[in-house]
């Protein structure tokens, strides 16, 4: 132990860490229960530990520490070995050494070689500005390497390796940013198993995913996930892909059929040889694309590269005109030590990685910045019902009994017919019946199940029915009264109404809502706080259903009995009519309108076709996540724009100061540099969303 405080231990460690095994390190270390956390410092072979200051913490974290070992370091090793952060303390350290090399150059070197080591650094620059004049660009790396030149002609190799030892520092605070950016969105996504049963001869064993190849088996039963694509060899499963398809139901998957990553099996069991590894999954494409996808800029971004770009030549023809005019070096390589293009691109690149980031650890991925900005300006949000506004899991709302009957009769029975079907309002009606304690006896005869319809069976001679309307009222023959028929009119009104009846007589209905999700009504009061003046909802549901869940939710316009072409065609004449649109679902029948919408959001339950076509995914259900989406990319807008004026008027100011003669060279170039980075440093601050 090299030293103590109460609550905190530094340990040495056997000798440097490698990199790849700092943050497997770390997680192992935050296994135990009362640590709070753990800091490697690896080029130096350290350990900082905080923990609770309770009794007996500390002697209970030295001995977890101190039992750590080669192989825990490697399992953990495994298991983050998909995306491992980029460091901070890696990044402060290279920081570290470019100041310090400058630093002992300037101090220890005599003057002659010091002008050698400058010489020798500035090829890099060379190079990249020749390459760009040998494409006839003038751009940023050429006026770097003018610039710098310039101040070797000027025998002042001083100010040449101010210069450039500030370009590469904002670099290398750019590579970081961007680097921890993409590492964080891909982080959000993969929520795939840590483990795996995979089997080895006769017997199985617990790997981690990420170790699974092509050509491994793995057992997979009631209960568990699939963790990897692959293909059935051996058994019967009920696969839920819900995750992938939207669908509820599980399908039967058995020899020879494929299932995915992120599956789970509810019932059965199947060996799965694998066909591709953790890295390969269809849910990793999605990382794929979000990587691929990240230069998509938004207008405001684009304005400022494009003026970045357009700025450079005209830097030259300052510079020429001020040698011309003024025939001062000085005051020329003032001109060319400042120029809006290095500040431009980085500050608008950093503000909109953090705003990225930020989102990753909300609850959404963006797959751009320019997604950012259409969820800023628009002005209008459709919903889709199910499973965006409301849960997507049937509940039973109401029981109304007829004939005689009372709801736990009416409730029971449909229960004891509805438990041999795995089908959403099954179990809803199951559940409900379960939760007033109502237990019923086999007394019925086999059950069919009549697809799209509902089930019959036979209770001591009798014929029973439940299901729809259609099926009961007009494929079975059963007769509703007029008084009968209010009854149901008025208790199942906005319901899914459940026709159960016994030997030809209708016995009692049974009401199923999609329930509302928590916070919906709140959420879209929120939204249109935040400026969103119109919010629709659209549903292929009843005109009563429908209506009865836009009250509840809050919203005043909604289009019921909708096909997916129709929604397609909504969001299309609201784009005609000026409007500009976010479209929100989770479904394939959503596809069409998320594509065509100015920004289309996928949530986080949906389907693989969804989030594919969609332009920002949550990764949660919750609709407030869209509230802080709207914040966020309004105050990445202010942001953007309040940098663009900063990096404009503070170096427009360098620029007349250089040519009036106030700044030298070195003084341009300091502050020029200086105030890129502190005004990435600003972009690159947490937004208040």
């Amino acid at each position: 132990m090299i030293r103590e405080v109460p609550g905190r231990l530094r340990l040495a460690l056997d000798g440097r860490v490698p990199e790849s095994d700092v943050d497997a390190l770390e997680r192992t270390a935050m296994q135990n229960a009362y640590v709070r956390k753990a800091t490697v410092y690896p080029r130096i072979g350290e350990l900082a530990v905080s923990y609770q200051p309770v009794q007996g913490a500390r002697e209970n974290v030295l001995s977890h520490l101190c039992s750590i070992d080669h192989e825990q370091i490697a399992r953990e090793r495994t298991a983050c070995s998909i995306a491992i952060a980029p460091r901070t303390n890696r990044m402060l350290m290279d920081l570290a050494v470019l100041v310090g090399a400058a630093i002992a150059r300037r101090m220890l070197l005599p003057k002659p070689l010091a002008l050698v080591a400058a010489l020798w650094r500035f090829r890099h620059f060379l190079v990249a500005g020749v390459r760009s004049l040998a494409k006839g660009r003038l751009d940023v790396p050429v006026l770097d390497m003018s610039a710098i030149g310039l101040s070797f002609a000027r025998r002042d190799p001083r100010t040449a390796s101010q210069t450039m030892l500030l370009l590469n520092v904002g670099e290398t605070l750019e590579d970081y940013t961007r680097a921890r950016s993409e590492n964080e969105l891909i982080g959000s996504l993969l929520d795939l198993p840590e483990t795996a049963q995979k089997v080895v001869g006769s017997e199985e064993v617990t790997v981690h995913a990420s170790e699974l190849k092509p050509g491994d088996v793995i057992a997979v039963r009631t209960g568990m996930p699939v963790c990897a694509d692959g293909v059935v060899i051996e058994g019967t499963a009920m696969v839920n892909q819900a995750t992938l398809t939207g669908e509820p139901l599980a399908v039967e998957r058995t020899v020879g059929d494929d299932v995915f990553a992120g599956t789970a099996v509810e019932q059965g069991q199947a060996l799965v040889r694998v066909k591709a590894g953790a890295e390969g999954t269809k849910l990793r494409s999605i990382v794929s694309l979000v990587e691929a996808s990240e230069g998509m800029k938004s207008e405001t971004e684009q304005r400022m590269a494009r003026l970045a770009d357009k700025v450079v030549p005209w830097n030259f023809l300052l510079a020429g005109i001020v040698a011309l005019t003024t025939r001062s070096l000085t005051k020329t390589a003032s001109t060319l030590m400042v120029d809006y293009s290095c500040a431009l691109k980085l500050t608008g690149s950093i503000a909109a990685l953090t705003a990225m980031s930020q989102s990753a650890k909300l609850g959404f991925t963006v797959k751009g910045s320019k997604h950012f900005e259409a969820v800023a300006q628009a002005d209008t949000i459709v919903f889709d019902k199910t499973g965006t506004l409301t849960a997507a899991t049937p509940e039973v709302a109401c029981v109304l009994p007829l004939d005689g009957w009372d709801e736990d009769e009416v409730l029971r029975l449909s229960a004891c017919l509805e438990e041999h079907f795995p089908h959403p309002v099954a179990r809803a009606v199951v559940n409900a019946a379960a939760r007033r304690g109502l237990r019923h006896r086999e007394r019925h005869a086999a059950v069919e199940y009549i697809v799209a319809h509902g089930i019959a069976s036979s209770l001591d001679g009798q014929r029973v029915v439940i299901g729809s309307e259609h099926f009961v009222v007009e494929d079975e023959g059963v007769s509703i009264s007029a008084r009968d028929q209010a009854a149901i009119d008025d208790a199942m009104e906005g319901l899914s109404p459940l026709y159960l009846a016994v030997d030809g007589v209708l016995r009692g209905v049974i009401g199923v809502q999609d329930p509302l999700k928590d916070g919906v009504a709140e959420a879209i009061a929120d939204l249109r706080r935040a400026g969103i003046r119109r919010v629709v909802m659209l549903t292929g549901d009843n005109e009563r259903t429908a209506s009865r869940t836009a009250r509840l939710a809050g919203v005043t316009e909604y289009r019921s009995e909708m096909l997916p072409s129709d929604k397609h065609d909504y969001v299309r004449q609201l784009k005609a009519e000026g409007a500009r649109v976010i479209m929100v679902g989770d479904g394939v029948n959503d596809s069409p309108a998320l594509r065509l919408a100015d920004v289309g959001v996928a949530m986080g339950s949906g389907t693989a076709i969804a989030k594919e076509v969609a332009d920002i995914t949550m990764t949660s259900t919750n609709l407030n996540a869209l509230v802080q989406l709207r914040r966020l990319s309004c105050e990445l807008m202010t942001r953007m724009d309040r940098s663009f004026a900063r990096v404009l008027g503070f170096n427009s100011l360098l620029l007349a100061g250089g040519i009036a003669g106030v700044l030298q060279p070195q003084t341009s170039s300091l502050l020029h540099n200086a105030s890129t980075i502190a005004f990435s440093s600003s972009n690159a601050r947490s937004y208040r969303a």
